[in-house]
């Protein structure tokens, strides 16, 4: 039933200037990305900020994360990708060292600063993912998305202890100008496209592009359906992972080294995942992609049962595998079946709906779990995580995530 592909030698991708450029860009826009909140939450134990103003400060960059998102899928549509990656990442680069300024000055001046980076950061990911359909062959990118998402992890994995050894030697303006060069790197390193846009005699308004992108969707099934299990997924089980496993971890196994475990164990299934599906070409991708994120099931049902920690944190290894068996031909089958000149709108309401719906699931799950209790949200949590994949499962063309014509 499942085969190997065999024509693209595993690194043949990496042979590639251009992708390599690109990698390197999308991994310290990454890096940039995730040092933020880790940095600023320095900045609360050495008391150079309180806990309320880091609240503050991460709500921010969430607001210009999604305010940039749909605002950047057409304007990397109408113009050249390279162009939105090169400004978005210059804002976000600017806005660092006035973040490093606005500590123990102005919270207001920090707070229009976050929201620049967050923009930043929301303008480059719709960008990102059409500047690899134009760099890469189809036939190299699952292997190259399996590459950057490799990238991610690994800074996950390792960013941390980088950052806290980092903090011994130097400040929190020093690490926040680094966050700054990470963004300057992002914005100056990728390569060109291919995309050459017409110019229209009279530019279209925002919401039309915008709508264009939004009927580019829906001639694709497999695309809503998969949105819609991913982004439940993402708001019940993310939401369990963020919430009630630090209560789990200290109220029933009475210590934080099982919060700790299973979020590396998350991150090394995820690495897994990776290195499995950049060559694994199973001939019902789309299944197997949408079976792989029901595995995310397993992380709320471990917290909802007494088991064994080791129980726990296998069930995290297996929601991180999970995760990246749908987000590589996920993002593959995007990349492959949108038409190019609208492959920039799709993506943006992908981040739209998927990611950016995440901080509502996070903000809700707490008022429910006092108001029905932490069993009964989880139990809705694992059913969600399981079902919401299954019934996309249905839709015809989800077998492969691609429409038959």
């Amino acid at each position: 039933m499942h085969v190997l592909h065999d024509a693209v030698k595993p690194a043949s991708v990496l042979r590639s200037a251009p992708f390599v450029r690109l990698w390197t860009a999308t991994t310290a826009s990454g890096m940039a990305t995730w040092a933020l909140p880790f940095v600023l939450g320095l900045a609360v134990l050495d008391r150079s900020l309180t806990a309320i103003e880091l609240g503050v400060l991460l709500a921010a960059r969430t607001a210009g994360f999604l305010a940039a998102v749909p605002v950047s899928g057409v304007l990397a549509d109408r113009y050249a990708r390279r162009q939105v990656v090169l400004w978005s990442g210059l804002g976000a680069a600017v806005a660092a060292p006035v973040i490093a300024f606005g500590i123990d000055r102005s919270l207001l001046l920090m707070t229009a600063a976050v929201v620049v980076m967050g923009a930043g950061q929301g303008a480059c990911r719709p960008a990102f993912q059409a500047l690899t359909a134009e760099v890469v062959t189809d036939g190299q990118r699952q292997q190259a998305n399996a590459a950057m998402t490799l990238a991610v992890r690994v800074t996950t994995l390792v960013a941390p202890s980088l950052v806290a050894l980092l903090a011994l030697v130097v400040n929190t303006p020093v690490l926040l100008l680094g966050i700054g060069a990470l963004w300057l790197a992002a914005a100056l390193i990728p390569p060109g496209g291919t995309h050459r846009p017409e110019v229209p005699v009279a530019k279209p308004r925002f919401w039309t592009e915008f709508a264009d992108g939004v009927r580019e969707a829906r001639r694709h099934p497999w695309f809503l359906a998969g949105l819609g299990a991913l982004t439940l997924v993402i708001a019940t089980g993310y939401s369990a992972t963020g919430v009630v496993l630090p209560l789990v971890s200290r109220d029933r196994y009475g210590t934080e080294a099982v919060l700790a475990a299973a979020m590396t164990a998350y991150t090394v299934g995820a690495l897994a995942g990776a290195l499995l599906i950049a060559r694994w070409r199973p001939r019902a991708q789309g299944w197997i992609a949408l079976a792989g994120l029901a595995l995310y099931g397993f992380a709320p049902l471990s917290l909802l049962l007494p088991v064994h920690p080791a129980l726990v944190v296998a069930a995290y290894v297996f929601a991180g595998v999970g995760i990246e068996l749908f987000n590589v031909p996920w993002f593959t089958a995007t990349q492959r079946e949108v038409e190019p000149d609208k492959l920039a709108r799709v993506s943006s309401l992908d981040f739209l709906l998927s990611y950016g719906l995440a901080p509502v699931g996070l903000a809700l799950i707490a008022p429910a779990i006092q108001e029905f209790g932490a069993t009964a949200v989880l139990a809705v949590c694992a059913v969600v995580c399981f079902a919401a994949p299954a019934v996309a499962a249905l839709v015809p063309s989800s077998r492969e995530f691609r429409v038959q014509r």
